[in-house]
């Protein structure tokens, strides 16, 4: 057949050869490349043909690239899976003409068999008239037409996907839900997009673990909220202490007029009060003596966390559970979740699970809690997570964050990092010594190396105090007490100010890392980059040194297309500079520059 003659091959975006959906937003346009080959020398036409959910067959023209490397384009404008595929053929009459041509400009005189042909191809009429019509022709009239084996998919999810603002806190150390509702306004004024929640469901009292995670309680030890369930509910309930469903519809409420949405943790595991337990036995781990097993990661211990058993007989009750639990939240109000360890339970359940969510609730975002093995982290971003916690918090030195930001481009068809400088489980060594001047640094890396970033409470006030020498963990930490938490520290005029650049510049928030360039800086602890989206610009430079003064020259490099005598406008101190090729540059401890490049 005709067909057999024209291969397509190398198509991208392709995940895992098809396996997986590369990822994208609402008004995104989608670059597609494709490899394709015929023998001979008869010139082809392709188009990409692409259809949103329930959608029709639409069409894009490919232009070709040379070496049989085609190039075109499509918008996806809807969330859900969007397919596409590649279609080529050969353009005969494009053909015709070319032959012809090359003829006539090498003196051939005797052209009446061609003439003939050209009757049979175009009709009646002159060269001169065929020509005009030519390229019309040759998109209808599709000889040896080919397409690319099956179509390949975009999993499209609304904007705030790639680009958003996390702000972590435990809501009983602010009053309960109600007290977390009076802060709203203050959390919008920062630039916030998302407040974060850890468990707000009941605490179970058996084997409650005390402060700073003791293994017994104390009388009146509040216990940890990953310890899911007790006498008043498990995962769908809230707890007594936070408030009630009017409560957490208040929050939404007052979430949605400023422009934000609220975020729950999904942490899938319960206490030994847990009344699943009594309900659905089969669905937990045991031992072979029938005995309980408590969640253990050595040397840490959860005698207060039982797991699930994946491996139940009853499969199928426990995934309809847990999903009809997030729906719950869902029907809440609630539109993200970040999900905890989803590395230590099945990728195939958390691919069903985001399918049958997603049917129903498309605006949801997951956002994947994985720190662990590269395999296993992009594994869950291509089975559908919208967002990835990363190694950022571990990456402090300039070879460090450079391999790992190259890391992320390697994955960007698939994975999108969200860069948080703290949790509540990690408080990095570099934050423990270096200062306030390490909280600087670590918040400007976060907030213009990725269109996603988070903060846990408290690091707007620099707390810094571990638990004990060489470890991560807070020194009463909330994951096991209640504080009193207010909106104050020193670092909030720098979180907003840090925001309101984000929300001026599309080049840090609206495109992925694909469009990073390195700057050198002669310096091996300043770290420069320039972010570009369009004819948005924005330079970075940031002393990775809390300790130091470093200086050092920024190149820019010709790719950028500036020249000399631009300039650039400090956001984050408001200064005005003439920047050209080389640029000296003096960062005090922990500072940055951030620049907004003024295009003439």
């Amino acid at each position: 057949m005709a067909a057999e003659r024209i291969t397509i091959a190398d198509v991208t975006p392709s995940v895992d050869c098809g396996r997986w959906p590369a990822k994208a937003c609402v008004g995104d346009t989608v670059e597609v490349t494709a490899t394709i080959v015929r023998d001979g020398h008869e010139p082809l036409r392709a188009v990409v043909r692409h259809r949103r959910p329930r959608g029709r067959w639409r069409e894009e023209p490919l232009v070709a690239l040379g070496n049989d490397r085609y190039r075109g384009a499509f918008t996806v404008d809807a969330t859900g899976r969007h397919r596409f595929e590649i279609e080529a053929w050969v353009d005969r009459h494009a053909g015709w003409l070319d032959e012809h041509d090359r003829k006539v400009a090498a003196g051939q005189a005797d052209l009446a068999g061609e003439l003939a042909e050209g009757v049979a191809l175009f009709g009646d009429g002159t060269v001169e008239e065929w020509r005009a019509a030519a390229p019309e022709l040759g998109g209808i009239d599709r000889h040896g037409v080919a397409r690319s084996e099956s179509p390949l998919e975009i999993d499209v999810e609304r904007e705030r996907a790639r680009a958003s603002v996390w702000y972590e806190l435990f809501p009983r150390s602010w009053g309960g839900l109600a007290g977390v509702v009076e802060v709203v306004p203050g959390l919008a004024e920062l630039g916030v997009d998302v407040l974060y929640l850890p468990p707000i469901h009941p605490i179970g009292k058996t084997n409650r673990k005390g402060r700073n995670n003791i293994e017994r309680a104390a009388p009146g030890d509040v216990g940890s909220p990953w310890a899911i369930g007790g006498e008043d509910g498990g995962h769908d309930a809230i707890h007594a202490d936070l408030g009630t469903e009017a409560d957490l519809a208040a929050l939404v409420a007052a979430l949605r007029e400023s422009g934000m949405e609220l975020a729950i943790d999904l942490a899938l595991q319960a206490s030994p009060d847990h009344p699943w337990l009594r309900e659905h036995p089969e669905w937990f781990q045991r031992r072979p003596d029938g005995s309980l097993k408590y969640a253990e990661n050595p040397p840490k211990r959860y005698q207060d966390i039982h797991n699930f058993d994946w491996d139940t007989p009853d499969r199928k009750g426990l995934w309809k559970a847990i999903r009809d639990v997030v729906l719950r939240w869902c029907d809440a109000g609630v539109t993200a979740f970040r999900v905890d360890n989803p590395h230590t339970k099945p990728v195939p359940f958390w691919a069903w699970l985001i399918e049958e969510v997603r049917r129903k609730h498309p605006e949801v975002v997951f956002l994947s809690e994985a720190f662990t093995r590269p395999a296993m982290m992009t594994l869950l971003a291509k089975a559908g997570f919208s967002q990835s916690y990363t190694y950022f918090t571990w990456k402090n030195t300039k070879p460090e964050l450079v391999e790992l930001i190259e890391q992320f481009r390697d994955w960007s068809a698939f994975l999108r990092p969200n860069l948080w400088p703290n949790t509540p489980d990690i408080l990095h060594a570099t934050l423990q010594q270096g200062g306030r001047p390490a909280f600087e640094c670590r918040l400007v890396l976060a907030a213009t190396l990725s269109p996603s970033y988070g903060l846990y409470s408290g690091y707007e006030a620099c707390e810094n105090v571990p638990v004990q020498p060489g470890s991560e963990e807070y020194l009463g930490s909330e994951k096991y007490e209640v504080r009193e938490r207010r909106l104050e520290g020193p670092l909030l005029p720098l979180i907003r100010r840090l925001n309101e650049i984000r929300r001026a510049h599309p080049a840090l928030t609206g495109a992925g890392l694909e469009r990073l360039t390195w700057l050198e800086t002669e310096s091996e602890h300043l770290l420069g980059y320039a972010r570009s989206l369009g004819d948005d610009l924005v330079l970075v430079v940031v002393n990775l040194d809390p300790y130091a003064i470093h200086d050092g020259v920024c190149v820019i490099p010709p790719a950028l297309g500036l020249r000399d005598g631009f300039e650039v406008v400090d956001g984050l101190t408001g200064e005005t500079y003439t920047w050209g090729e080389r640029n000296y540059v003096r960062l005090g401890p922990g500072k940055a520059h951030v620049l907004e490049v003024r295009q003439p």
